[in-house]
């Protein structure tokens, strides 16, 4: 078992730089099936849900070349087949995004989603698949958790209004509708900024979208779409999870190739929390230097606080002065976490969708769980602020979605490794 043992208690300080964004880059490369011709990706992120994605679609008779270590050149004229296989999509939650883009370029997908899982659940699609009905396709599930769109026609431009909103169905419709007959309109659209860097990298090929960014997205279908050359923008929570580090840690860390403005509802909080923060035009200087300062926090869809981000300001919260009330306005189930903070000392009484955080004046080493990925990153910045020896277990969760987390955290004074221990050791190695 694959482990990441932090000794803990260690101010951060150094430069560290981000990577492309997760979020952007799982519905860019499923995009780039929709070109006549190859698309060469800049800024891509190292992470294991972009590896699944091209193993997917190099199953689908994509032809990939890994140009370097951030650089993709896909071809997806080639695509030899719309049926995905199951043991791949199972892995990755983004897997629905070639819905999207084999319904719009070959009208027809044959799609599993994680795990074989129903659509009720904590995470459903039922707007994705409102939208793809709204532009023409017939939707129905077959034995084995798979869902079949079918346009057999091609899909034509609709009207798509969403009840409550949602980045993947923004995303998905966005993908779906732009090589699609007439005019789509997407109303009560998200408005992250991985969104509107889908639809520069959509227009780039020669695509006719506009609002990106704005609850109101038009976008006209064009015939074809062209291949071409882009860069995935800077990751926004990415960016957060080292700024909530350093609240929770103190110490002063310079944080380059970053978007402020995209970071201006997590830097907002963050000053409240007595947190230093000066912008530049592409980097972030982080500072914390005092005490931390108790603040109230609700998640909201973007430009409000972003709930990637709720785990690692909550953990950050857990060192604060004073009564902090979290308000998880987006998911249900997202305090799971807290159960592994409170283990190392935190006292967080949740219920519902409010955690109580009332501030500790430390937290202590104790064997933790990555439950998800950014209640692992949260796991990991407990680690790096509490004292002690903190081993955090299932790290596969964060490593979908960050890139050389551990060498990053190292390289800004971070006292943290990668260790295969076996499984139910529960013993506490000293950090190298």
């Amino acid at each position: 078992m694959t482990k990441y043992i932090i000794n803990g208690g260690k101010r951060l300080n150094g430069e560290v730089t981000i990577s492309g964004a997760k979020n952007a880059a799982v519905a860019i490369i499923p995009a780039a099936l929709l070109a006549d011709g190859p698309c060469r990706i800049e800024n891509v992120p190292k992470i294991i849900d972009v590896t699944l994605q091209l193993e997917i679609l190099r199953e689908l008779g994509v032809r990939i070349r890994l140009l370097n270590s951030t650089t993709v050149e896909i071809s997806g004229e080639a695509v030899g087949g719309s049926k995905v296989p199951y043991e791949l999509m199972r892995k990755i939650r983004a897997s629905y995004y070639l819905i999207g883009a084999l319904l719009g370029k070959y009208h027809h997908a044959e799609v599993a989603m994680p795990g074989g899982c129903n659509f009720g659940g904590i995470r459903p699609i039922d707007q994705h698949l409102k939208g793809f009905r709204a532009l023409g396709a017939t939707i129905e599930t077959r034995e084995g958790g798979y869902i079949v769109a079918d346009a057999p026609d091609g899909l034509k431009g609709g009207h798509v209004y969403f009840d409550v909103v949602s980045v993947g169905a923004t995303m998905n419709i966005m993908l779906a509708a732009v090589l699609a007959d007439g005019q789509t309109v997407i109303e009560n659209a998200a408005k992250e900024p991985h969104i509107v860097d889908l639809a520069n990298f959509l227009n780039s090929m020669g695509a006719d979208v506009k609002g990106a960014g704005t609850d109101i997205i038009k976008i006209r279908g064009v015939p074809k779409l062209h291949g071409g050359t882009y860069s995935i923008i800077p990751d926004q929570i990415e960016a957060g999870t080292f700024m909530a580090a350093v609240a929770a840690t103190g110490g002063q860390v310079l944080i380059k190739n970053v978007i402020p403005k995209h970071l201006e509802c997590i830097t907002a909080k963050l000053t409240e929390m007595g947190v230093e923060i000066d912008e530049f035009d592409d980097a972030l200087l982080v500072r914390r230097m005092g005490d931390l300062v108790k603040t109230n926090v609700k998640t909201m869809p973007y430009p409000g606080f972003p709930t990637d981000m709720q785990p690692q300001l909550t953990t950050a919260l857990c060192l604060a002065k004073g009564t902090s009330i979290i308000t998880e306005g987006v998911w249900d189930n997202r305090y799971r976490y807290t159960e592994e903070l409170t283990r190392m000392g935190a006292n967080i009484h949740v219920d519902g969708k409010i955690a109580v955080v009332e501030g500790v004046e430390e937290l202590k080493a104790a064997p933790v769980r990555a439950y998800d990925l950014r209640a692992g990153a949260a796991m990991v910045i407990a680690g790096l602020a509490a004292r002690g020896v903190t081993q955090v277990e299932q790290v596969t969760n964060i490593e979908r979605g960050y890139e050389n987390l551990v060498e990053k955290f190292q390289a800004i004074g971070a006292d943290m490794y990668r260790a295969e221990i076996p499984e139910g050791d529960t013993s506490l190695p000293e950090a190298k």
